[in-house]
């Protein structure tokens, strides 16, 4: 996700100053500590890598919120909070910690304030894909179209509320950069024991990110509500 489209997608939010949000599986917090400082909120991260949530506390320090942010060390699929604590709970890219995303729904939603909302990051097909493109890319059954999405939504007791998806750039820029990353770490240890396996993933992403991912695959953000009990359903 690009600087542009996360200042976006904290504008579709409509965050209020003081509002309160989970993010979990944060990663390096930019999302949570970005936020802290534009909009006020206060918040928790969540994540299981001791690296990222050191970068985390460094990058909220920079930007002068480390009081109103807390980064956890604690694997987000187990965590849990009061009940009822947040205004956000946010997943960005992560759904394999409740199994799949109406797993992970089902996650976030006890620790959602009434009319709070959810923010789940997931990847979906553009268009069908041929049988091998799920099997290059490592994905199968997890995937869906962006309608089949809303369905499993839907299916979770949610609303799909709105989106803000990448484009072609932004993936772009995601994936390839991995490339260089990976390629200057084999130049620097071709001698590890886990450079053959390194040199043979570098492989097979370019392959399948050229040959099926830039047609097939998209990733976007979605912001979605819970519905409450006794309601019908957004359809």
């Amino acid at each position: 996700m690009t600087d542009d489209k996360l200042d976006l997608l904290g504008q579709i939010c409509r965050i209020p100053a003081g509002a309160r949000q989970l993010d979990l599986a944060c990663g390096k917090g930019e999302m949570l500590s970005r936020w802290a400082a534009e909009y006020g909120l206060r918040g928790v991260g969540v994540d299981i890598s001791s690296v990222f949530l050191n970068a985390a506390r460094t990058r909220a320090a920079d930007l002068g919120v480390a009081d109103q942010v807390d980064f956890v060390e604690a694997d987000a699929g187990t965590y849990k909070d009061a009940p009822e604590s947040y205004d956000i709970v946010s997943c960005i890219g992560a759904t394999w910690i409740g199994g799949g995303l109406e797993g992970t729904l089902s996650l976030m939603r006890p620790q959602l304030r009434p009319g709070g909302i959810a923010l789940v990051g997931e990847c979906y097909w553009v268009s069908p894909p041929p049988p091998e493109a799920g099997e290059a890319l490592g994905m199968t059954e997890e995937v869906t179209s962006l309608a089949g999405t809303a369905e499993r939504i839907e299916g979770a007791g949610f609303e799909l509320l709105e989106m803000v998806l990448a484009d072609q750039d932004s993936w772009d820029r995601y994936v390839a950069s991995q490339w260089w990353t990976i390629s200057d770490w084999l130049l620097a240890n071709p001698e590890d024991p886990d450079a053959p396996a390194m040199r043979d993933f570098l492989t097979r992403a370019r392959r399948s990110h050229l040959e099926y991912g830039r047609q097939y695959l998209g990733w976007g953000v979605f912001v979605v509500r819970p519905v409450p009990p006794g309601t019908s359903d957004a359809a």
